[in-house]
């Protein structure tokens, strides 16, 4: 069901979730957070759609924040205003969401539009599946979230987008770019967890060089092994995009973890048959669920963007500022 609620207020916004909790009980109390999600008008269907999937594991009230500040408001003609739609049942998943669109002046407190929406007595997680403000830990809506979560691949620059990252990092501060390298991450501890158990003496990292994920890989090795790691990064136009591939370096041999087609990755280790397994690239939906999964700061990308990224740029920055 879909309630279309046109230049309206956050008040009656509520009134409007009792009525329909009241008429036609649609509207379950069992909720375990808020997620807000923070877009420019027109682009919102993506994330409420990996946000309905993600509710199914995770029932929450959904908040949709889309606004258009650049233009504040004039090229759509109205002025301040802000519309709004309450969508339940199917057309929500196992959540409720609340899209409000705010036009000019109305945008510009983007906490006062949701602090009337939010469950009380429930963590608040912010999402910008785009455009991220400079420091998201002191943004309007950051301040009063738990989680605050960001993704560096949907930036004009991924690579400055990850530096500012890591100057503002504060706990609580996730992104995408770390979510995706959960299964490379699983499956080179898993590699390296098994005999002959000998010391990584040199890494080598591939990826395209709008990939953030493989800038985070390679600050993940050199800080959890404290080897040297070198980071190679490949324009789209010689091939797939993302990460593509990891070479730990032993006496006995080399590891080797490489995904030359998408979702396919060749493991290759000295006196072992060579393997194929599944690395595909992580939608939306996975990656929100697994955020999601745990509401206390994640420690090891706060290590990883605050100290593993400087420690990398300090010997790779040059040949990272080149390929970007």
């Amino acid at each position: 069901m879909i309630v279309d609620l046109p230049d309206t207020t956050t008040s009656k916004i509520s009134k409007s979730l009792v009525k329909i909790r009241e008429e036609g009980g649609a509207v379950a109390l069992g909720r375990v957070l808020t997620l807000v999600i923070v877009t420019s008008l027109g682009e919102e269907e993506d994330a409420i759609e990996a946000a309905n999937d993600a509710s199914r594991e995770h029932p929450m009230r959904v908040i949709v924040v889309s606004t258009d500040q650049e233009n504040d408001g004039l090229s759509t003609g109205r002025g301040a205003r802000l519309d709004a739609q309450i969508r339940v049942g199917g057309d929500a998943g196992a959540s409720e969401v609340i899209v409000l669109r705010a036009y000019g002046a109305a945008a510009s407190d983007q906490e006062g539009l949701v602090t009337g929406l939010l469950l009380s007595d429930a963590p608040v997680v912010v999402w910008w599946p785009g455009v991220a403000p400079e420091n998201v830990s002191t943004s309007s809506l950051g301040r009063i979230a738990t989680r605050r979560i960001t993704d560096s691949s949907n930036q004009a620059n991924p690579y400055e987008a990850l530096l500012r990252r890591s100057k503002t990092y504060a706990p609580g501060d996730t992104d995408f770019a770390w979510t995706r390298l959960t299964l490379w991450r699983a499956q080179l501890a898993a590699v390296l967890d098994q005999p002959p158990y000998e010391p990584v003496t040199a890494i080598e990292v591939s990826g395209a060089s709008d990939s953030p994920s493989t800038l985070l890989l390679a600050a993940w090795l050199r800080h959890q092994l404290e080897v040297p790691v070198k980071y190679g990064l490949l324009s789209r136009a010689t091939g797939s995009s993302g990460i593509h591939g990891v070479i730990l370096s032993r006496d006995s041999g080399p590891i080797e973890l490489v995904r030359e087609v998408p979702n396919v990755a060749r493991l290759s280790q000295p006196n072992q048959p060579t393997h194929d397994l599944s690395l595909p690239r992580r939608n939306l939906r996975d990656c929100l669920a697994e955020e999601l999964r745990r509401l206390d700061p994640d420690d090891l990308y706060g290590e990883v963007i605050s100290q593993g990224l400087v420690e990398l740029l300090e010997t790779n920055e040059g040949s990272v500022r080149d390929a970007v």
